[in-house]
């Protein structure tokens, strides 16, 4: 187990390192910094000593891979490569080009998202799944064709809608929570960017658990545990729902790195000061630091993502041994 994990880490580096290349690439030999400059400065103000001068206060005065000026190694250590990229795998990321601590921002914001993305991945997980379960429980029937069209109504609207209309009907109509707005420790602020999560996610999610359970109720472990006179809720849910913990789980991988980093529309539309909204003002004033932060700390946390699913097949399937 041990050398599996060390192995998996280790694997881990290059591909952070490619997206980091690619990322450096996008923002430094695509998007140079006379362009960063000239975006911040406005057109009325751009001049040669103007760029030069706004680049030399934000560290952007230095060659991309190699200083000639410098000695020894600093002809590969003082550089933008170094400065801008390789020091976020020290989880340094420096400071925004309005000057904040990104890491302090980080870690004050952190704790808005994962208030609203925990409990929306908790009891969507929890719906979706039994939504399904039980729409496979009643195959064939007119619940079942009704769920199924329902799921497909939910999945054809907009994510703006349910902001819209959430914000509408349980803010502005029937005063039960506040519009937007966020106070740590007040629940009031939380249920409603909760709910239209969840609700925004039932069609895609349900159907696709739902594939999963119909994809599993044809096998021959199915008809076999019928056989022996089990119940069919005892089939759903100790061996269609155990033998689906597989494709669930690697779905899960995707939500890791969004409860860390939040959702962008709806940390956006109800004024929440999670990283989400932190990354949409970044991206809408074109700090790039913070921009180039939350792309790599993004990757990092998908990859751990992908570590600790590929540990937690061992316990839902045994089936699954590591070597």
């Amino acid at each position: 187990m041990l050398n599996y994990l060390i192995r998996r880490v280790l694997y881990a580096v290059p591909i952070l390192l490619g997206v980091n290349l690619l990322t450096f690439a996008l923002f430094f030999m695509v998007n140079t910094p006379d362009d960063m400059a000239r975006i911040h400065l406005g057109a009325k103000h751009v001049t040669a000593t103007a760029i030069a001068r706004w680049k030399s206060a934000h560290g952007y005065d230095k060659p991309l891979f190699i200083n000639e000026q410098a000695a020894g190694m600093g002809k590969a250590a003082d550089t933008l490569f170094v400065d801008k990229s390789l020091r976020l795998f020290a989880l340094d990321f420096g400071a925004a080009d309005d000057g904040r601590d990104i890491a302090r921002e980080i870690g004050s914001r952190m704790g808005p998202s994962l208030a609203i993305a925990l409990p929306t991945f908790a009891v969507g997980l929890l719906f979706y799944v039994s939504f399904a379960l039980l729409l496979v429980f009643f195959r064939g029937t007119n619940l079942d064709a009704g769920g199924v069209v329902l799921c497909v109504a939910l999945m054809s609207i907009s994510g703006l809608f349910y902001v819209i209309a959430g914000q509408y009907l349980m803010g502005k109509l029937w005063h039960w929570f506040p519009i937007s707005g966020y106070q740590p420790g007040a629940w009031q602020f939380l249920v409603m960017p909760v709910l239209v999560g969840v609700v925004g996610s039932i069609g895609d999610s349900t159907r696709f658990y739902r594939s999963l359970f119909f994809e599993e109720i044809a096998r021959d472990y199915v008809r076999t545990a019928r056989a022996k006179g089990l119940s069919e809720l005892r089939v759903l849910f100790r061996h269609v729902l155990g033998n689906a913990m597989i494709p669930i789980l690697t779905g899960v991988v995707v939500v890791i790195p969004r409860l860390f980093l939040g959702s962008l529309i709806i940390e956006s539309f109800f004024g929440i000061p999670g990283l989400g909204s932190y990354t949409i003002d970044a991206i809408q004033a074109q700090d790039f630091a913070i921009v180039r932060s939350m792309v790599f700390l993004g990757s990092l946390l998908y990859i751990a993502g992908l570590v600790l699913t590929d540990l937690s097949y061992t316990l839902a399937d045994p089936r699954v041994r590591l070597e």
